[in-house]
């Protein structure tokens, strides 16, 4: 049997402890500007900036948005996302696999928090380190695409146990795929009971009205 190492265990409970605060002070700083935060969270690949590409374009206008991104490197999401119209501000975190509150406390005076609505937090790709770090978000949105199997909420059940919404991806290649829709929602049931599921294409635009309801915080 493995016993933890006690000092390690004490390290890792100080550093969530002062996330905690630093997550605390963001919170208060969004509620105070009247700005609706929302982390986005997924495994590589899962969609979450073409999603964003599309809500970027299609809310222009209606809502005043802006991005900050996680990466271990490149700024390539952020450029992707500037070309739609809106300030995307680069996190890269190096060899650290998510976001954690420092980090986007450092970016928040790049924004100008009071002509927002909405800020997306878009984290690192990852389904593991993510869950344990809250940012100050109003919402945490987890993204599943159904390129990657109907298994992976069961697989990473504490990253989904934190979701305010799970999101499907990629339902324009669901039938492609063999995509087992029934059994996708059952799992994501299973490790987080009730929590609200929207399907969507990023490419073809189905389902992205009930998205765009929960980014403006409405009832989809």
């Amino acid at each position: 049997m493995t016993v933890a190492n006690p000092r390690i265990v004490t390290v890792r409970q100080n550093i969530l402890k002062a996330n905690d605060h630093t997550a605390a002070e963001n919170r208060a700083a969004f509620a105070a500007a009247g700005v609706r935060t929302i982390n986005l969270a997924s495994s590589p690949g899962a969609g979450k900036t073409a999603l964003l590409e599309r809500t970027l374009r299609d809310l222009a206008g209606q809502v005043s948005m802006a991005v900050a991104v996680g990466d271990l490197a490149t700024e390539n999401d952020a450029a992707r996302l500037r070309q739609h119209g809106a300030q995307a501000e680069q996190i890269v975190t190096g060899t650290i696999c998510h976001l954690d509150a420092a980090m986007v406390q450092a970016v928040l005076p790049r924004f100008d928090l009071a002509g927002l609505e909405v800020l997306f937090l878009e984290n690192v790709g990852n389904l593991v380190c993510p869950s344990s770090y809250d940012l100050g978000e109003a919402a945490r949105a987890v993204l599943i695409s159904t390129t990657e199997g109907e298994d992976k909420p069961l697989k990473y059940p504490t990253m989904f146990n934190t979701a305010d919404v799970v999101v499907i991806t990629k339902m324009d290649l669901a039938d492609a795929v063999g995509f087992d829709r029934d059994l996708c929602r059952e799992n994501i049931d299973r490790a987080r009971p009730g929590v609200p599921v929207i399907e969507l294409s990023s490419r073809s635009g189905a389902g992205l009205d009930a998205w765009f309801a929960f980014v403006r915080g409405e009832r989809a």
